[in-house]
């Protein structure tokens, strides 16, 4: 998969400052994530965190379509189809260990980051996202982590972040895959701020303008600029589809086991396309994804934001060994014949022993390749 990162330095009217823009560049592919990408956008971020002049980093995608569709399980699953435990192994770990030090970086970052979630924001994209400072989503954004459909997990922090959410919707978010519009983004705090598409120029211009040199606090003052395109921009946002049903969801998610938990949500009485879109993905997706996205939002809350990244380098790696993973990406996006053969055909079959495996680490703790995550 072609790509690359576009960097760009746009010069401020005092003459020394300068605002940080960084593009995802992969159009054809809606921004997906290759290993190059992720080395030049971390590699950038590192000098510009460094660099005084530099005020604040903006992080969009090329195009109208996507911010970020996701990372690039296409190369994955060639490599998965060798059938070569150990390349995949190094594959996975190396794609997977830099992902998840970029989208570390990027939520401890020291500066600002205003990331301009227009169009599809998923999977690997949400990463990148959710770690922003200032999360802004555009009327026809679309937030998803649709791992269940591919057989793999909510990861890039999703331990963290969806955890963080009101009670369930993180949960029903992971076992359902289903998309999150605007509205519903930032009523449930997946996003920070809404603009239309052409505010993204005035943004940058009133950032270019202001006088760095006698600002206290750079996050407040981008946070008001981004204040002043809510009304218009929300005016032109369509209306929530989550929301209506947070009660029902709350209710279906907080029960003792992910069975019950699965039969409640299949249970929530309406004839709305967006829920029985959502209950769709949950019938036909992974059931070893489900115990595993289970696991994550009940037994691992209270990790810290570096240990959760560990956590699921871990289960990245055992996911794409175990091979679920990869029929699921065979099935969704290589064959496109949306028939995966899952390991097991039922959420109540699956062997809980090898959930318990999948959450084990695969090293050692001193041997982690994450293992200096938060101590440097």
């Amino acid at each position: 998969m072609n790509g690359c990162v576009h960097f760009t330095e746009l010069p401020c009217s005092d003459n020394q400052h300068k605002i940080a823009k960084a593009t995802l560049g992969n159009p054809s592919s809606l921004n997906a994530l290759t290993f190059d990408m992720l080395r030049e956008l971390k590699a950038q971020l590192e000098l510009w965190q460094d660099d005084d002049d530099i005020v604040c980093v903006i992080l969009d995608g090329e195009g109208s379509k996507a911010f970020c569709a996701g990372g690039d399980v296409r190369t994955m699953h060639q490599v998965m189809q060798q059938n070569d435990p150990k390349a995949t192994e190094q594959f996975c770990c190396d794609y997977f260990t830099l992902e998840y030090q970029c989208d570390y970086l990027i939520h401890t970052y020291y500066k600002p980051v205003i990331a301009w979630g227009e169009g599809i924001v998923m999977g690997g994209g949400v990463g990148l996202y959710m770690g922003s400072s200032h999360k802004v989503v555009t009327p026809t954004s679309r937030l998803a982590m649709p791992e269940v459909s591919i057989g793999l997990f909510p990861d890039v922090g999703a331990t963290w972040f969806l955890n963080r959410l009101e009670e369930g919707v993180g949960l029903f978010l992971g076992m359902t895959g289903a998309m999150v519009n605007a509205s519903d983004a930032l009523s449930i705090h997946l996003a920070d701020h809404i603009a239309l598409p052409e505010d993204k120029e005035t943004l940058i211009e009133q950032l270019q303008v202001a006088d760095w040199q006698y600002v206290d606090d750079v996050y407040e003052v981008v946070s008001e600029l981004l204040e002043a395109f809510h009304d218009s921009a929300f005016a032109a946002a369509p209306p929530p589809q989550l929301v209506p049903y947070l009660e029902q969801i709350r209710q279906a998610c907080h029960q003792d086991s992910v069975i019950h938990v699965a039969d409640s949500i299949m249970a929530i009485a309406s004839n709305d396309p967006w829920l029985d879109g959502a209950k769709r993905n949950l019938a036909s997706g992974s059931p070893i994804t489900c115990h595993l996205c289970y696991r994550q939002m009940t037994q691992f809350q209270q990790l810290s934001l570096a240990d959760c990244f560990r956590l699921e380098l871990s289960m990245a790696v055992r996911s794409a060994l175990l091979g679920e993973f990869q029929e699921g990406v065979r099935s969704r996006l290589i064959d496109k014949d949306n028939e995966p053969h899952w390991k097991y055909a039922s959420i109540a079959q699956v062997d809980t022993n090898i959930i318990d495996q999948l959450v084990t680490s695969y090293w050692s703790s001193d041997k982690h390749p994450l293992a200096l995550l938060g101590h440097y």
